[in-house]
């Protein structure tokens, strides 16, 4: 099983740099575990719940549509 990472994770990781802001801080921000984070950006989890790219989007301050394309 490869663990190809998901333009979803590239992109968190994209706007995540941009904003200066730590997984740490994502998470807090985004009131979801740092857990999750880490595993989204990693690509073991490809696939996270449209409740969580909601999250992690308002977090960053983009829509769920920048955090896709």
């Amino acid at each position: 099983m490869s663990k190809e990472i998901s333009t979803i994770a590239k992109n968190i990781k994209k706007y995540r740099a941009k904003l200066g802001v730590s997984q740490d801080k994502l998470s807090k921000l985004a009131s979801i575990t740092l857990h999750t984070i880490t595993k989204i950006e990693s690509g073991a989890t490809s696939n996270p719940t449209i409740d969580t790219v909601k999250k992690i989007a308002d977090a960053l301050g983009v829509s769920i549509d920048d955090l896709m394309k």
